[in-house]
């Protein structure tokens, strides 16, 4: 089931939805898995450094890191597949090669490349679903590392063996490692969706407790007030 199917079908339930989901116990489609942190990471450095994530729906995956203390923007877009079809309505085919995915820019001095991740198998998805996250299922929902240096590559692999080795979940993760080809944006209405749709059914449900999972799981890296790509001071 495509998200766009089930966005429309909250959409059309209303104020009834908001109000039951306003009186229920507030859960993510994901559950967050409190697991340990990498043991290799890089080494800070001096500039911006560039993360690139899929992991479901962007709209959750953007407002998490948002929240995220030292990210100084993050960019809901599409990773995978060509220029020519990175756009919404041909990734929701699942016949592209795009993944849903989102741009980080990050200080390295304030948060390194081994929290990203680790904040991203914690609060953000769940690593061990193929081709879909919680009501959305397609290639284009898939989770993957798109990396854009040897380094980041070294890390993302030890990380993932370290995880499976701990065993800290009930399946292995399924997440892809793979280079970075490019980093297309995707369209304006996309950006800052969480922030500006607080109240849309399927951003209550699905994505509102993500970023309450990041605020208890890893308060000190939590920042109450989101930075938005309408006023990132980094641009792509």
């Amino acid at each position: 089931m495509s998200r766009s199917f089930t966005r429309l079908s909250l959409a059309a339930l209303g104020a009834l939805t908001i109000s039951a989901l306003a009186v229920a116990p507030s859960r993510a489609a994901e559950e967050a898995v409190i697991i340990p942190a990498p043991a290799t990471d890089l080494q800070a450095s001096d500039g911006i450094q560039t993360a690139v994530l899929a992991g479901g729906c962007f709209w959750g995956v953007q407002g998490v890191f948002q929240h995220t203390a030292g990210v100084l923007n993050a960019v809901s877009g599409y990773s995978g597949g060509s220029k020519a079809t990175a756009n919404y309505t041909m990734i929701g085919t699942g016949m592209t090669g795009h993944a849903e995915a989102v741009e980080i820019k990050y200080d390295p001095k304030k948060i390194s490349y081994g929290k990203l991740l680790q904040i991203f198998f914690s609060v953000v998805h769940d690593p061990t679903q193929l081709n879909r996250q919680g009501p959305d299922t397609g290639s284009q929902y898939r989770s993957a590392i798109f990396t854009n240096s040897d380094e980041q590559k070294k890390v993302a692999e030890a990380y993932i063996a370290q995880l499976n080795a701990a065993k800290v979940y009930r399946k292995p993760i399924v997440t892809k490692v793979g280079p970075l080809e490019a980093f297309y944006p995707a369209e304006a209405y996309h950006q800052d969706y969480l922030t500006l749709h607080p109240n849309q059914p399927y951003i209550v449900y699905n994505d509102i407790p993500k970023v309450e999972n990041l605020k208890k799981i890893f308060a000190e890296n939590y920042i109450e007030k989101p930075t938005l790509v309408s006023s990132a001071k980094v641009t792509n």
